[in-house]
């Protein structure tokens, strides 16, 4: 059981604070402007405090083309982004309805430290028109065994059907094609 941070006594540290934002393209403004910084949480309480609070991707009101974030703290959710530069993303397409109780199971997973290391800069939840899209980032896109790790933990956190189809991209390849999930590899 981590220690409880300073300050906050009784409270149970995660091993990294975790920073929540959501994006919503609006015409005529930056990827930095459209991205709304939520909160950033320390503890396991930070976390449900700020949990309780957000607007769930399978809401009735939500917008229907939107990305959710979730950050180590000092990550930018963005391919240029130093920490994330050479690294690349596990992809995960679900149908229309499965995106909230998978979202959730990889936040649990991520503030339980589920991921060994330090590999993970962060995840991220695209709600699109057709299907949504799961991702979960990475730095080390060329080291295959560290990417592996990673997809096994993650079909196990998530309860991902062993049929599930999951893709990986490096960032470069994002920045090559300007375009996060197409061409993504289903045979890394």
């Amino acid at each position: 059981m981590p220690e409880a941070a300073p300050g906050s006594a009784g409270s149970a540290a995660l091993t990294y604070p975790w920073s929540f934002s959501y994006f919503k393209k609006v015409a005529n403004r930056s990827y930095e402007e459209n991205t709304s910084a939520l909160g950033t949480v320390q503890t396991v309480e930070d976390f449900w405090q700020l949990y309780v609070h957000l607007r769930r991707p399978s809401s009735e009101e939500r917008p229907t083309n939107c990305d959710y974030h979730v950050f180590r703290e000092g990550i930018r959710p963005m391919w240029e982004d130093s920490e994330n530069q050479a690294g690349g993303k596990w992809i995960v397409r679900l149908k229309k309805g499965l995106a909230a109780r998978y979202w959730e199971d990889l936040l649990l997973a991520l503030m339980g430290g589920q991921f060994k290391g330090d590999e993970i800069c962060g995840a991220v939840l695209s709600v699109r028109y057709q299907e949504d899209l799961l991702s979960l980032w990475n730095k080390s896109a060329d080291s295959r065994r560290v990417c592996m790790q990673i997809r096994d933990t993650l079909r196990q956190v998530t309860g991902l059907p062993a049929d599930a189809t999951m893709e990986y991209k490096k960032h470069t390849d994002s920045m090559r094609d300007n375009s996060s999930y197409r061409n993504a590899n289903a045979n890394f």
